[in-house]
């Protein structure tokens, strides 16, 4: 349903660029965690007290949650968004990206498409 309604506010192509957007961000994100990470270790290094000890693990784990998630994030939508753009060219004449809906889709798993330029229709899996 998420390709579907994409598709219909903003076009294939745009979807397309915000789901590489998006991804791209998460990226950025799981490599701002690594250096946080890296220097949450260094100062792990130079601790005092077992209130800053604790407080360090608890500042690591966070970081390497939230990188892993980001990361995770990031692989998700990627291979989504390649998905689905290596099923957006026209069967029939070829033609990449320039299609529209057909109707309400059946399923989250599939959404019915036609060509701008050919009027050929076939299902996205999504």
């Amino acid at each position: 349903m998420q390709l579907a309604k994409g598709i219909r506010r903003h076009g294939f192509r745009k979807w397309y660029e915000r789901e590489l957007l998006q991804s791209h961000a998460h990226l950025t994100l799981a490599f701002l965690c690594t250096i946080g990470l890296l220097v949450a270790v260094e100062m792990a290094m130079q601790f005092t007290s077992w209130q800053e000890r604790v407080s360090d693990v608890l500042v690591v784990t966070a970081y390497i949650g939230v990188g892993l998630w980001a990361l995770r994030r990031y692989l998700y939508l990627l291979s989504h968004a390649e998905h689905v753009a290596n099923q957006a060219d026209c069967p029939a004449c070829g033609t990449y990206g320039r299609l529209t809906l057909v109707g309400e889709p059946a399923t989250e798993d599939s959404t019915a498409v036609s060509c701008r330029q050919c009027a050929h229709e076939w299902r996205i899996d999504g």
